[in-house]
């Protein structure tokens, strides 16, 4: 990618304790990255684009190794488009893809899921198999098995349930295994580079081109939104959800000794999607100690329109005006390859750990 002027910092770099510890010493190379996390955050996934194709484009690609990319509804697509055997088309294409999307007032949970199932055809583009068969890159996908009323798509159950849902992580996230079981579908060739989970149910199955799509649709499938997935193959029956509800930014027991890279939307980690409103409920320090986290800065996003990544909440901002929308969102895409760039200064100049803050 082209360097750009930068007139001020784009990007807020937030590293853990051993990480910090390390970059400051060593710097940061791409040998050192064995691990990507990607957060779920739905269009959010659009503003900080041109990090991706740094990062897959060009700088990850000059260490060639294994590395394990772990993502929760957006982050699962995002990284399966990586894997696809032309990642920066397949991060563009999926920009454009989920850019173009339009969802009319009232639109049902099962409409909006069939046209994300086309949107995920038109991005795989029939090549599953070499998704799996990356000999880079190694895929995790993270879905929730919903249990009670979470496994119907009622909007009225739904109601109840997600009440019910509120109530018990007030009281702990440990309580969220009355609803909830994490399920992660992940590369026959590596077993994830996580540490036991042992806070909630979990349960580990292996991707296949038999249930790639039924995991990638699972994993984005956000409860009043979209239908649930229902009997994911090679998991068993059951209806299979967003795996942002249990593991919003993903703050898991990373294993191993290699830096831990997490493009994000935000420079903090929330456990969990119902933890949003809970200040208290922040990511584990012991967890997050290899994880180097590149995210937007404050006086980036006072430049985007809204002074905000895209969102969400744009789809009924713009109602009835899509076009407005999706300029607004492009507009996103574009800004966000200073982000990209800057982050290739200043990992190539030597000056990345200048800027290190702790996460």
């Amino acid at each position: 990618m082209s360097a750009v002027q930068i007139k001020f910092p784009s990007l807020t770099l937030r590293a853990g304790k051993r990480a910090l510890s390390r970059i400051r010493e060593e710097g940061l190379k791409p040998a050192d990255v064995g691990v990507l996390p990607g957060a779920a955050g739905g269009p959010k996934a659009l503003g900080i684009q041109g990090l991706d194709l740094a990062l897959f484009g060009d700088w990850l690609p000059r260490a060639p190794r294994e590395r394990a990319l772990i993502g929760a509804s957006i982050g699962s697509w995002r990284f399966a488009s990586a894997c696809l055997p032309d990642p920066v088309a397949g991060l563009r294409r999926l920009g454009d893809l989920y850019t173009a999307q339009r969802f009319p007032k009232g639109v049902s949970m099962a409409e909006v899921s069939r046209l994300c199932g086309l949107m995920l055809e038109d991005l795989l583009q029939g090549q599953d198999a070499q998704i799996l068969e990356n000999s880079l890159y190694r895929l995790n996908v993270m879905v929730v098995k919903s249990h009670g009323l979470l496994a119907q798509d009622h909007k009225g159950a739904l109601g109840l349930g997600l009440s019910s849902v509120i109530g018990n992580n007030l009281l702990g996230r440990v309580r969220l295994s009355r609803h909830f079981e994490r399920v992660i579908l992940h590369d026959p060739r590596q077993q994830p580079p996580l540490h036991a989970l042992d806070d909630l149910p979990s349960h580990y199955h292996l991707l296949g081109v038999d249930n790639l799509r039924h995991a990638l649709l699972a994993s984005g499938s956000i409860p009043m939104v979209m239908q649930g997935v229902r009997d994911i193959p090679g998991v068993g029956p059951g209806t299979y959800r967003d795996g942002g509800l249990l593991d919003y930014h993903l703050d898991l027991p990373y294993r191993g000794n290699d830096i831990v890279l997490y493009p994000h939307f935000t420079d903090k980690v929330i456990p969990g999607w119902f933890d949003k409103s809970l200040p208290w409920r922040k990511g584990d320090a012991d967890r997050l100690q290899d994880v180097l986290l590149l995210a937007p800065s404050r006086q980036y996003l006072a430049t985007l329109p809204h002074g905000k990544l895209p969102d969400r909440n744009d789809f009924k901002r713009y109602l009835g005006d899509d076009d407005a929308r999706e300029r607004y969102w492009r507009k996103a895409m574009n800004e966000s390859q200073r982000m990209g760039d800057e982050f290739l200064e200043l990992a190539d100049s030597g000056q990345l750990s200048k800027y290190l803050q702790p996460l």
